[in-house]
């Protein structure tokens, strides 16, 4: 059984050597651990292989092993996200603001780490590694509680994290990572209230709805993505067929490709059959409504729940609307708060579907594939928050960080 109280100990010591690192400290060991992570692909590929074997063995569907899949490719990606998040600015110590009080005292308000931060999540090992590198650029410890299809590779990927920071004489246990794989030991984690600041749970949305419900910390709730793509009645089809296809097909096992297509009454002519035709090289499966249904020639019926549902699948649901507000309406009821998309042509459509839909991500005839740190300039993100308090959207750095006061005086009482 994982011991907490170690753990609570190791992780405040951690603590306590973060907050004297200077930003150049944290530059080079950032550096210096994506160097090594390229370095050492051959070992992480080999654990990554044990996960992967067991994964099949276990009948894992072919999204959820795709997620779990380590390449050359995808190490050096992780490693070029380390380098990205070393080359942003410090979010730490930035004023905020300043003003002198009546009895001549002066308020400064500063951003500080949050301290310790817990993230659980799963079958995802390159979070291992942006998870460590955004905390720790922003002074925070990072405890890892990772699922046991990826523990092989989430080992070896801390284990030479660890001996870059130790090479680099900073305190190993900036990252910790718990190797018991037990769930009942993943209950215990969402109790150390004691010596977590916050805990971010990164996975499916079962593994979110337990930690929301169950946790005595403080939880940053990184959502499912049920992303819709809306055509208007005025739209360019060959720009719709790229981003439909785009959007659903080419990562499927991810939160921000799209699972539902909401198409007006007057472009299913337009848009479906040719849109069929392409989705057809995937082999995308079609559920759609008894007014899109026609349209095709292999779609069968969708239910109620298909339209609330994250497939990470090659399935796409599609619903008919009669106009944008029709849309607005569906996609805030289905959608759950990540990234939706409008294919129009008519920019006070646009407008309006922009300001009304209630999503961390809203995009214009753009793929919503595009919902990542990486490519909104954060570097490697933490995950994408649906909720709106205390960040939304992909989280980088400054959404790692919390504030306080700092006051100076020269002796003033309170009358």
């Amino acid at each position: 059984m994982t011991d907490f109280k170690q753990i609570a100990i190791d992780a405040k010591k951690a603590k306590a050597v973060m907050n004297r690192l200077t930003t150049d400290d944290k530059n080079k060991a950032l550096i210096k651990a994506a160097r090594d992570l390229v370095d050492n692909t051959d070992s992480l590929l080999a654990a990554n292989d044990i996960d992967i074997e067991n994964a099949n063995k276990a009948g894992m569907h072919a999204g959820l092993v795709d997620r779990l899949k380590l390449t050359p490719q995808r190490i050096e990606a992780m490693a070029e996200g380390i380098r990205q998040v070393a080359a942003l600015p410090d979010p730490v110590g930035i004023k905020f603001d300043e003003h002198r009080h009546a009895n001549g005292m002066v308020i400064e308000k500063i951003s500080v780490p949050f301290g310790v931060v817990g993230i659980i999540y799963e079958s995802r090992p390159n979070v291992t590694a942006d998870a460590w590198a955004l905390t720790f650029k922003a002074g925070n410890v990072v405890v890892l509680k990772g699922g046991s299809d990826a523990i092989e590779s989430n080992k070896a990927i801390t284990a030479c994290i660890r001996k870059s920071l130790k090479e680099s004489g900073i305190d190993e246990n900036s990252i910790i990572l718990i190797t018991d794989t037990d769930r009942a030991v993943t209950a215990q984690f969402m109790k150390c209230k004691d010596f977590v600041d916050v805990l971010i749970p990164r996975g499916g949305a079962g593994l979110i709805k337990s930690v929301v419900e169950n946790s005595l910390i403080p939880v940053i709730e990184t959502g499912t993505g049920n992303c819709h793509i809306y055509i208007d009645d005025d739209f360019d089809l060959d720009m719709a067929l790229d981003i439909i296809y785009n959007a659903k097909t080419q990562r499927i096992g991810v939160c921000n490709a799209a699972e539902s297509l909401v198409v007006h009454k007057d472009s299913r002519e337009k848009l479906l059959p040719a849109m069929e035709k392409k989705l057809s090289e995937k082999n995308v499966e079609l559920r759609a409504d008894s007014d899109s249904i026609g349209q095709l020639t292999n779609a069968v019926a969708a239910t109620k729940e298909d339209f609330y549902k994250e497939y990470l699948d090659y399935i796409l649901s599609i619903k008919t609307v009669a106009n944008v507000d029709e849309a607005i309406e569906h996609i805030n009821e289905h959608s759950t708060g990540h990234s939706e998309c409008i294919i129009s042509n008519n920019e006070a459509n646009i407008e309006k579907f922009q300001k009304e839909i209630d999503s961390a991500c809203v995009y214009a005839n753009v793929s919503t594939r595009f919902s990542d740190g990486f490519e909104f300039g954060l570097g490697a993100e933490i995950g994408i928050s649906t909720q709106k308090l205390h960040a939304r959207g992909p989280m980088g750095l400054k959404e790692l960080t919390t504030y306080k006061f700092i006051i100076k005086g020269n002796g003033q009482v309170r009358p």
